[in-house]
């Protein structure tokens, strides 16, 4: 056995009724979706529990395209820090079908550090996805059918309108779409197109909506567009929040699963790490943190991106206070920053790994930014030579950091055992210290230079004509004191995806701010951001299958 779907048919799952018991959640609380998943009513969540409780993040350095394996740490650790004996549930997003049915595969860790039913969460799981969907093109129909409307009218400007569909599906064609066509009956046309759901404004709201009442206020707070005379329309103009919301009853209770070793596991919400927040819901790790004294979660790509806003729109807007950060390493991501070429990576070479050291010297600064203790998880390859470890680990004692070899793919929680002590013992000698990294209240372009200057290293930041005319715009409305959640590229400290290792002395440029009101934060773009990925030319589709029984093949 040696793929992930054979280990994960190996394992005997437990009733998801015996997982809640380690959370001490009766049986009748659970909304059950069959023998081995169920949602968690909302008034679990409490207060007074979840701001004791200890939060971990899982970050990583820079990633290769190949990504690092921060989902499967974070699941080995949990199982680690259960093993010595820790009431802990790991946190994590949900997958998208896109990637799944493309090039990256599922998003339920690997080896034996997954979570489980592997086939249920990678495909539909319980809806999540597809309820918002709907909400977000419910919306897109309402504005649609308001520009054609001949008696209420609300006077949209359809050129302002910024509002896309979305599906989740890597569909390159449905990009840019035109829509409308027919004759008047068939609705005004108009250039559109088409996002994939893990991008589209409501799953960050829904990410960062804290109860129901929340949820429907932000979705209200949905900037549309204009008016003919200028005047800024929100989807509560169009009376969008109340449906909305209505499609999302479900969808905002997290799903509580497990991981291989039966050890619970809560998975709710995916938004994209790049022009979004990057992690699980608010409601998700409040939920974690109420049951259990220690939870792990991850948030998407490398320090620079998912951490930042975690650190600086999640927690500030929740109101949480994380006590570790776990950033994980891989010998051959340190060596593809160290100049070494993709197909090269595999080849023993300790001198490209010193080379690449920076980025990880830089990706431990930032942590030390926020007031959070480190630990380096070296997340081990077939192949990583015990020189090439060595290396990492040097290193990181010289900067007072302590690292760990993680082996939870091959051994799950018995391989992470000691980097879960050397968790607990960094949380244990802290104080807690948690502290953002800007003011909200602060000028947008001084939130923006504080993030590029401070985390990415810049030296100036540029803005372009477009972008500058949107600062007025967001000024004008009254929304500049908004957190920025940056979008840019995942492969470079820098906003240009060949400047790896540590890059010096380089200027970001902006070329525009998109609002999202209703998420509660403005999106500062920098470079090209894929919203609607495309396939491979063999994408992963071709290979999954299902026989006469109903048994899945071909996930990952």
């Amino acid at each position: 056995m040696n793929t992930d779907l054979e280990i994960a048919r190996s394992v005997q799952l437990r009733p998801i009724q015996e997982v809640a018991q380690k959370l001490n959640v009766p049986a009748d609380e659970l909304e059950l979706y069959g023998k081995y998943k169920a949602k968690l009513p909302l008034h679990l969540i409490e207060e007074s529990r979840w701001k004791k409780s200890k939060l971990i993040l899982v970050s990583a350095i820079s990633p290769t395209p190949a990504g690092e394996g921060k989902t499967t740490v974070s699941i080995g650790l949990s199982e680690g820090l259960n093993r010595n004996g820790h009431q802990t549930c790991v946190v994590l997003r949900e997958p998208s079908l896109g990637p799944v049915f493309g090039i990256k595969g599922g998003a339920t860790g690997g080896g034996w550090s997954q979570v489980l039913p592997m086939e249920d969460i990678n495909l539909h799981f319980t809806g999540d996805f597809s309820a918002i969907e709907k909400a977000h093109n419910l919306l897109a129909a309402l504005i649609d059918n308001n520009l054609q409307s001949k008696t209420r009218s609300l006077g949209i400007d359809p050129r302002t309108v910024l509002w896309k569909r979305v599906l989740d599906m890597n569909d390159r064609a449905l990009r840019q779409v035109v829509i409308g066509l027919g004759g008047t009956a068939s609705g005004v046309p108009r250039e559109t197109g088409f996002d994939i759901t893990a991008a589209s404004e409501i799953m960050a709201i829904l990410c960062l909506a804290k109860d129901r009442k929340d949820l429907k206020e932000r979705l209200g707070n949905i900037f549309v567009g204009f008016t003919f005379d200028k005047q800024p329309i929100y989807a509560r103009d169009l009376n969008a929040q109340g449906a909305m919301a209505a499609l999302l009853k479900d969808a905002i209770q997290p799903n509580l699963v497990q991981t291989i070793e039966g050890n619970p596991a809560i998975i709710h919400g995916g938004p994209f790490a790049n022009i979004a927040q990057g992690t699980n819901s608010v409601i998700a790790t409040r939920m974690g943190l109420s049951l259990a004294d220690y939870v792990v979660t991850e948030a998407g790509f490398g320090f620079d991106l998912g951490a930042e806003k975690f650190f600086d729109i999640k927690c500030q807007s929740a109101g949480l206070s994380p006590r570790a950060v776990v950033l994980v390493a891989t010998i051959r991501a340190l060596k593809y920053h160290g100049g070494v070429a993709l197909s090269d990576l595999k080849e023993n070479n300790p001198e490209a790994v010193r080379a690449g050291l920076p980025n990880l010297e830089k990706h431990l600064e930032n942590i030390g930014l926020f007031g959070i203790p480190a630990v380096v998880a070296i997340n081990r390859f077939a192949g990583d030579s015990d020189e090439e470890v060595a290396i990492v680990q040097q290193r990181a004692t010289e900067l007072g950091v302590e690292a760990v070899v993680a082996d939870g793919w091959a051994e799950g929680g018995g391989g992470t055992t000691q980097l879960a002590e050397a968790v607990v013992e960094a949380i244990d000698r802290s104080e807690g210290d948690f502290r953002p990294l800007y003011d909200w209240d602060l000028p947008v372009e001084e939130k923006i230079a504080t993030v590029a200057a401070k985390i990415y290293g810049a030296k100036a930041i540029d803005y372009t004509a477009k972008a500058k005319a949107d600062l007025r715009k967001i000024a004008g409305l009254g929304l500049d004191k908004l957190p920025v959640c940056i979008a840019k590229t995942q492969k470079s400290l820098s906003d240009n995806p060949k400047l790896l290792g540590r890059p010096k002395d380089f200027v970001v440029t902006v070329r525009e701010i998109e609002i999202a009101a209703g998420a509660g934060f403005l999106i500062p773009i920098t470079g090209n951001i894929m919203r609607m990925p495309g396939l491979p030319a063999e994408p992963a589709a071709e290979h999954i299958d299902i026989d006469a029984e109903g048994n899945i093949t071909g996930l990952f």
